[in-house]
């Protein structure tokens, strides 16, 4: 049996919406990207026992099991195998805890957890929209609604505020251009895209990123899913569509060391939840609670939190119950400025997370996300090296 470790971590710079990646084939968004995490890191393409990817929407330019075909662009050779899975927003966390599952349980030394989303190329929901529009979920039983509803329910729950919501959004892009301007972002590989006109570019920063906010045109907006006067959320607190793709590094931690590679962190908890599928985007509570028990830790003890900025209000909600030190959770802000594409957000965290505990010198980290339908992902890593 191993004793999975992380052993490097990238992701490409968050392209918003029809932004930079838009004429980009999502399968090579994540070749450029799995090339750049072999350079970074040394290992060798032909130990990789896996590589296991994280994608909400595999239909159309990323179905196929992209995983398998961005490899092969990559110049992994045949007999390296690649599996694609969709845990929803939670997909490329979860690609991660399967990668490292598997050096622990002996079936690989080296593995890779990434994830891809261009969702200018390949919308959101592409997956179960019926022709015409729409879609037919079977009776489950539960209510199951739009995550934006859901996310107005928390603000109902615990009585946030717009000012709330949007106060906490405004840090995020504070945060996020602090960290562009001092060039801490140090996981970003810059990566080809197109400019405005459609020329031939580098993306080396998150595109959605505001560096000048104006507050009289946030608190303009009016609410995404209710009735003006009646909702809280809207597109400024709400994640941005994004186009990325991101990947990390698990290796056996001998076997790395055998091999010249340097492991950074260990694993203390891997967690997955199911969660009340209505209110759907809370499962991080738990989520946090059970990884937190299974590492015998106390919030308090975790240096570095990245939880992912779906909406303002799941954020709020968490830390209401949570109670941790705000100071640490998203210091170099969310979603809310970064950008969300869906199916590389996870690896994406973990990748800036790692970087961001390397450069300040910290120990224990926290990861959580929410995930539609009432699931969550959580992972707790120490740094080792």
């Amino acid at each position: 049996m191993g004793e999975p470790v992380i052993l490097g971590g990238v992701r490409t710079p968050f392209g918003r919406k029809n932004g930079a990646f838009r004429e980009t084939h999502p399968a090579y968004l994540l070749t450029d990207l799995l090339k750049g995490l072999v350079d970074r890191t040394g290992v060798d393409k032909g130990k990789i026992g896996d590589i296991v990817c994280g994608c909400v929407s595999p239909v159309m330019e990323q179905g196929a099991n992209i995983g398998r075909v961005a490899g092969l662009k990559a110049g992994f050779p045949v007999h390296v195998p690649a599996v694609s899975l969709n845990r929803m927003c939670g997909s490329s966390q979860q690609a991660i805890h399967f990668a490292a599952q598997e050096i622990a349980a002996g079936d690989a030394d080296y593995a890779i957890g990434c994830g891809i989303e261009n969702m200018s190329r390949v919308p959101m929901g592409s997956d179960f929209m019926m022709p015409g529009g729409g879609f037919n979920f079977p009776d489950t039983g539960y209510e199951l609604i739009h995550q934006g509803e859901s996310a107005e329910r928390i603000a109902d729950k615990y009585g946030f505020t717009r000012k709330d919501v949007d106060d906490f959004s405004m840090e995020s892009h504070r945060r996020a251009s602090v960290t562009i301007k001092g060039g801490k972002y140090k996981e970003i590989i810059p990566t080809a895209g197109v400019d405005a006109e459609g020329k031939p570019s580098t993306l080396s920063r998150d595109e959605g990123v505001r560096d000048v906010i104006d507050p009289a045109k946030i608190a303009s907006l009016k609410p995404s899913f209710r009735p003006e006067g009646r909702g809280v959320v809207t597109a400024a607190n709400s994640s941005q569509i994004s186009d990325g793709a991101s990947a990390v590094l698990i290796g056996d931690r001998d076997k790395a060391m055998a091999d010249g590679l340097k492991p950074k962190f260990k694993f203390r908890a891997r967690v997955a939840v199911g969660d009340d599928p209505t209110i759907q985007l809370l499962g991080v509570i738990p989520a946090t609670k059970i990884a937190l028990e299974r590492a015998k830790l106390h919030i308090n003890d975790i240096d570095w939190i990245e939880i992912n900025e779906a909406f303002a209000t799941v954020v709020l909600g968490w830390a209401r119950d949570i109670k941790p030190n705000m100071e640490k959770v998203n210091p170099m802000g969310g979603a809310i400025a970064h950008g969300h594409p869906l199916g590389a957000t996870g690896a994406g965290l973990m990748a800036k997370m790692c970087s961001a505990m390397e450069q300040h010198n910290l120990s224990l980290g926290l990861q959580v996300m929410c995930i539609g339908h009432g699931q969550a992902t959580c992972t707790i890593i120490e740094r080792i090296g």
